[in-house]
């Protein structure tokens, strides 16, 4: 088949969606399939565009000076058309088009796919909604939103109304964000979400077009890979209550540690985005509450970045700020780690932390109940709420229990056949043959 990926979310952007369209589109390509991926980028050289195009990547027509959050902003829909059609007429002939996010350059791929009469998939990645509230200031949320459905529907119809409500959309920029979200998802011929959680929601908002729930998946040779259950053996310290110095340089090098040495302190690690949505913030007033000793590693970038740093320096926590890392070296790190960590709460449909964490078998600290989805059970510390005390609560019974490690390493690896990449692309592959036909 011959498939083209549009997003807005890919090139200069790290983060979930970024991973899911690599993974999948190595694995498609090493089944035969075409695929091109078309989305928006900052400027770049004619050489670093040859270079892009040889792995069939191609930047859209963008923003040079305005950016939405830290990624960069395709130009207007028409425009991306118009570009189409005089550098990649060749895709009017592909067999299906298949789309990440609500943006530009995915508003473009709807829209050309439906000129064309080629059939169209829509994943639905994340909520929008939260996304726009941490992003922008209190005061201007409900204009932004309302500019931002102002743009959507120039191109897209928006039969679809979403009031305010008692549920998700409980002020007038999440109502907007979700009308936004619901008419997108409906010009589209079949939606796929990472989660039945997140489906649920879409269908309760609006969303009439067919959902299919389909979690992301890990290279199989990452799930296949060998790996003793993490081991945590609590160190002895002779005054938990004083606080180990903070390093918050990029390429901070340590001693190994690994999770298997007879003593050594509870390694954490972190590897989502450094924001307020991922609530970095919140995990830092947790570890103020850590009794016991204990190492967190922190990959990736965000607007909280400063400040999360700023916090870990004044109060003296025992916080490794590694900056922005290709995954094989975040990987490494979570290999030796004994607890990966994704705090955030009514936000991720999916959370690629989790699965990322279960190919390597360590256990994950969750404070969203809908992620319970994700992980198998009995992999997982689930904290009784999403408060920093209930967090560090849920940390401080590790050193209580620290045979809890092992076991939910144990479950981690045996569960790793359910989340492999070949998995989820047989599945996709029918549905992409189903909608041919």
């Amino acid at each position: 088949m011959k498939i083209a990926i549009f997003t807005d979310c890919y090139l200069d952007l790290t983060g979930g969606i970024t991973t899911n369209i690599n993974i999948e589109k190595q694995e498609l390509e090493k089944r035969g399939h075409t695929v091109y991926v078309f989305s928006s980028a900052y400027p770049r050289t004619k050489q670093q565009i040859i270079k892009l195009a040889k792995e069939n990547i191609f930047p859209v027509p963008s923003c040079k000076h305005i950016l939405r959050g830290i990624t960069p902003v395709a130009r207007r829909p028409r425009i991306i058309e118009k570009w189409l059609d005089q550098n990649h007429s060749e895709i009017k002939d592909f067999d299906i088009f298949y789309i990440h996010y609500e943006a530009g350059a995915s508003i473009a791929g709807l829209r050309y796919a439906r000129q064309h009469h080629i059939p169209t998939v829509q994943v639905m990645h994340g909520r929008e909604d939260v996304g726009e509230a941490n992003l922008v200031p209190l005061g201007l949320r409900t204009i932004v939103a309302t500019l931002l459905n102002w743009f959507h529907s120039w191109y897209l119809p928006h039969p679809a109304k979403v009031h305010r409500d008692n549920y998700l959309a409980t002020t007038l920029a999440s109502a907007k964000m979700w009308t936004l979200m619901v008419n997108h998802a409906n010009y589209a011929d079949l939606i796929i979400t990472p989660s039945k959680h997140f489906a649920k929601k879409l269908h309760h908002y609006g969303v009439k077009r067919q959902i299919i729930p389909l979690a992301h998946g890990m290279p199989d040779n990452l799930c296949t890979k060998p790996h003793r259950p993490r081991v945590f053996t609590p160190q002895p310290s002779p005054n938990p209550t004083t606080p180990e110095p903070t390093s918050t340089h990029n390429n901070s090098t340590t001693p190994e540690s690994s999770a298997l040495h007879k003593h050594s302190p509870l390694r954490l690690i972190w590897h989502s985005r450094v924001s307020g949505e991922k609530r970095i913030m919140v995990f830092l007033k947790a570890l103020r509450q850590v009794t016991g000793k204990y190492q967190l590693d922190v990959y990736g970038d965000g607007n909280d970045l400063k400040k999360a740093k700023r916090y870990a320096q004044r109060h003296q926590l025992n916080v490794i700020f590694h900056g922005v890392a290709k995954f094989p070296a975040i990987y490494q790190q979570i290999e030796k780690s004994h607890l990966d960590v994704l705090v955030s709460y009514n936000f991720d449909t999916f959370g690629m932390t989790l699965i990322e964490a279960e190919s390597a078998g360590t256990p994950v600290l969750i404070a969203d109940p809908d992620l319970r989805e994700v992980a198998p059970e009995g992999g997982y510390i689930l904290s009784a709420t999403p408060s920093a005390t209930s967090i560090a609560d849920a940390i401080n019974s590790l050193f209580s229990h620290p045979e809890k490690i092992r076991q939910m390493s144990e479950i981690m690896l045996r569960d790793r056949p359910r989340i492999t990449i070949s998995h989820k692309i047989d599945q996709l592959e029918q549905i992409f043959i189903k909608l041919r036909h």
